[in-house]
């Protein structure tokens, strides 16, 4: 076992930290800390992005900010959050060994707040970071979090699992679901660093905290990382994500709703199919015409979506959580409301269209 001492002045004041021994004994949890920042901290960079703005005159003013990724593998490919790289014109990379690379864009996921850049890197200068299981996760597990928190570098925190689950809105408006809370502290700087199970492999990227200071009080998210092994290959692959598609819009109608409007069940009302979508192919049908009900304007006269692959639809999350949750190409049965009459239509999933 490895054993340290220690003598700490501060001002007057004298510590002197001694062990039964004699001397500053390290646990067998320390032990583990230690040695999986030691495995890790390689793994993980350093990006700092510059984005242009203007003056009142128009003048070209440089800006940076600072985050966290980690090394994907060999070929250079690391991944990070969406927002660490939105809109940069410039990203810098530096590796736990110091050395600095320019990275390039290869792929972005703004739904998942998920981003794939490259840097032109010696491979044996690449430790790819080994990947866990989220999906095996529990409440109460050790979690650590390494990253650069305020631009301070190569930073170790541990805490726990506080919870899964979790829903949270992307940059893009979209819903993530399965989100992992953490008490390991998370501050700027770290977005896009690894959160870590007990034996060092990656479970989750870090992304966000709730704080109303600007740092951290206990209440990080993560995006687990069996999203990252589903979206980071069609990133490095095609530089998207193809997610199925529906191809309506829809407005929620919860039971206060649907009793004004004398309908037998909460749902989705269908307000637009879009043409030659998969809905359209269905057979899907949109609003006729709308309703206004107070300082609510309401689509009437389509079809009312009840139900997605036999699981109960009240809103348009409820829908979309359904949708995300099957491949392109799949075949689905949505069960919708026509005309007062209950019915089922099947549906061919297609690629979402991109833009």
């Amino acid at each position: 076992m490895y054993r340290m001492g220690g003598i700490v002045s501060s001002g007057l004041f004298l510590f002197l930290f001694l062990s039964s021994s004699g001397v500053f004994a390290i646990t067998p949890e320390e032990e583990t800390n230690i040695r999986i920042y030691r495995e890790i901290s390689p793994c993980v960079v350093n990006i700092v992005s510059t984005t242009i703005s203007y003056d009142f005159f128009y003048n070209p003013i440089p800006e940076t900010g600072a985050g966290s990724g980690v090394i994907f593998d060999r070929k250079g490919h690391i991944v990070t959050n969406y927002h660490v790289v939105e809109d940069a014109q410039r990203l810098d990379v530096t590796l736990s060994d110091g050395s600095k690379y320019e990275a390039e864009i290869v792929g972005i996921d703004p739904g998942n707040d998920i981003a794939v850049i490259r840097i032109k890197a010696p491979p044996d200068r690449l430790k790819p970071i080994p990947l866990g299981d989220s999906g095996s996760l529990m409440v109460g597990q050790k979690v650590l979090a390494i990253g650069n928190p305020f631009g301070l570098e190569n930073t170790l925190t541990v805490g726990v699992v506080s919870s899964l689950g979790r829903t949270m809105k992307s940059v893009d408006g979209r819903l993530m679901h399965g989100i992992i809370q953490t008490d390991a502290a998370i501050n700027p700087g770290n977005s896009g660093g690894p959160l870590l199970d007990g034996e060092g492999r990656m479970i989750g990227v870090n992304t966000a905290i709730f704080s109303p200071v600007g740092a951290s009080i206990g209440i990080g998210f993560a995006i687990p990382v069996n999203t990252v092994k589903k979206v980071v290959p069609q990133l490095i692959e095609k530089g998207y994500v193809s997610r199925p598609w529906l191809g309506i819009t829809g407005q929620s109608v919860d039971p206060q709703l649907a009793e004004l409007l004398g309908l037998s069940s909460p749902g989705v009302l269908v307000a637009e199919v879009f043409m030659d979508s998969p809905a359209d192919k269905a057979g899907l049908m949109g609003a006729s015409r709308y309703l206004r009900i107070g300082n609510l304007l309401v689509a009437v006269g389509g079809d009312l979506i009840i139900s997605f692959d036999n699981k109960k639809v009240e809103s348009m999350d409820d829908l979309n959580e359904y949708i995300s949750g099957h491949d392109v190409g799949d075949v689905v049965e949505v069960g919708v409301i026509r005309n007062g009459r209950e019915t089922t239509l099947k549906v061919k999933l297609e690629e979402m269209p991109r833009g």
